[in-house]
């Protein structure tokens, strides 16, 4: 189900990231915890002239792990070679990645909980002692051939850390969580993307997308995409609080973030389900995806928006959910946070 305010990254919008992604730790809005023990690191390691610990980045998808991953190597001068844990499917393939690194070349694999245990297996020596085991023949005959390495930095990205093993997880010498932004963050990583596209925006309208972005850059950009394309068709190109209001409500998406989908979750659960709890199955029949992407994509944004309740026997609607789509909460439901 294609969604307007789905994090993932789709494959006509990779210009447009590539265009609107910053280049330096100065320019990335957001996550100032990170970036200031990155800045540190980055310059320790330089003024040592050694490359960088191996480094773990994880957190939602849309919220720049592959934005800091080019940015470090941008940093350290150092050349990056991306690839993907699902592109990894033999040996041979991380084989050829690592013996063609130079020192102090950065190796980003991103969704790297999706590394298979075989690959898993061979990249631990290379992580640890810049080498690699490789077994040649096979029976009785069989003999192990170290092949040594460049000194290398793996940058790992995932949105699943808790399927990282824990070897694994464990050869990284810094791990970093990315939380969902500020909405302040959200409103400057705006204005920052309407200035390099060259759009006229207010300050009101920038804080109307900020409020409906779910909290992430992503999202953020594809709605100024998206309410950039309204203005221009039906106004005069300039983005103002009355246009993207309008283009938001053609596109479904309410003052909270929430679309066509997550209303639908929301209400099943107090119609149909009579507040719950709801399985996470039946959610996952309700909106025809995987159970997965319900937990990586849709749970996440309700739970921080305080919509939903997770319980050990399903997901429940708390009484603010109640309240935004014009429901009375029963008198049970504990008042809640957010929304």
């Amino acid at each position: 189900m294609d969604r307007i305010i789905d994090p993932q990254l789709k494959a006509e919008e990779k210009l447009l990231d590539l265009t609107l992604r910053p280049q330096a730790l100065a320019d990335f809005i957001g996550q100032d915890r990170i970036k200031n023990n990155l800045q540190i690191f980055i310059e320790a390691a330089r003024g040592r002239g050694e490359p960088l610990d191996h480094v773990l980045l994880y957190g939602n998808p849309g919220l720049g792990k592959t934005t800091l991953a080019h940015i470090i190597a941008k940093e350290t001068g150092a050349n990056i070679r991306v690839t993907s844990g699902p592109a990894l499917e033999r040996v041979g393939d991380l084989a050829a990645v690592l013996t063609n690194l130079e020192n102090g070349d950065i190796l980003f694999i991103d969704e790297i909980h999706r590394l298979n245990k075989t690959i898993e297996e061979v990249l631990y020596p290379a992580m640890e002692d810049y080498a690699l085991d490789l077994i040649i023949g096979k029976g009785p005959g069989a003999r192990t051939l170290r092949v040594d390495l460049n000194k290398f930095t793996l940058i790992g990205a995932t949105t699943k850390i808790s399927l990282l093993s824990g070897p694994l997880r464990d050869r990284f010498g810094t791990t970093y969580h990315l939380d969902f932004y500020e909405t302040p963050h959200i409103e400057q990583i705006i204005g920052r993307s309407a200035k390099i596209l060259g759009v006229e925006m207010t300050p009101e309208a920038a804080r109307v997308i900020a409020a409906c972005a779910r909290r992430t850059p992503r999202v953020a950009n594809r709605l100024l995409k998206r309410v950039r394309d309204y203005a221009q068709v039906k106004s005069t190109g300039l983005i103002d609080e009355s246009n993207t209001r309008a283009a938001l409500n053609l596109l479904e998406v309410d003052n909270l973030g929430l679309d066509r989908v997550d209303r639908l979750i929301l209400e099943t659960m107090i119609k149909k389900f009579n507040g719950g709890p709801v399985g996470i199955n039946t959610i996952a029949a309700i909106t025809a995806e995987e159970i997965e992407t319900i937990e990586i994509i849709y749970e996440p944004f309700l739970l921080q928006l305080g919509g939903i309740d997770r319980t050990h026997r399903g997901r429940l609607p708390t009484a603010a959910a109640y309240r935004h789509l014009g429901f009375q909460p029963p008198a049970n439901i504990p008042a809640s946070l957010a929304l």
